[in-house]
Formats: structure tokens, C-alpha cells, sequence
């Protein structure tokens, strides 16, 4: 069985710097976001049936977002 680091290495690197929310407040809709000193970086924008789809697709936003913006979370 893979490790969480493993399974989502960008989620894993995000934390060490930056911040990851899970759970809805009353502010809001958002489940997941993904979140830097600049401000929101990534967050969901449906529901999930589990937290691995919830978590592969936070871990693919933060991807996307670090490929997009030239970003080395040195994995």
C-alpha cells in the first residue's frame, strides 16, 4: 500500500510551505483549497463520493497550478 506522500506527492510538498484546507465553513462552498502567501492557488468546485477523488484531484490542481507558474516543489 502506498504511502500518503506516495499516493499525492504534490499535496505532500504543499504543506511545507503553504496551506491546505479541508472542510466546508460558513463562508462558503468550497471543500478543498489550496492556498500560499499570494492567496488561493487551487480549490474544488464540486463534491466528492471519498477523500482519495477529493485528494487526487486537489493533488492534479496543485500540479497544474506549480507547472503553469514555473513552480520546483523539488518532489
Amino acid at each position: 500500500m502506498k504511502t500518503f506522500d506516495e499516493k499525492y506527492p504534490y499535496i505532500a510538498a504543499w504543506v511545507q510551505d503553504g496551506t491546505v484546507e479541508i472542510g466546508y465553513n460558513d463562508y462558503d462552498d468550497v471543500f478543498l483549497r489550496v492556498t500560499d502567501a499570494g492567496g488561493v492557488v487551487w480549490e474544488s468546485n464540486r463534491t466528492y463520493s471519498n477523500l482519495d477523488d477529493a485528494f487526487s484531484e486537489m493533488n492534479a490542481g496543485i500540479e497544474a497550478w506549480c507547472t503553469e507558474n514555473g513552480i520546483d516543489l523539488k518532489l
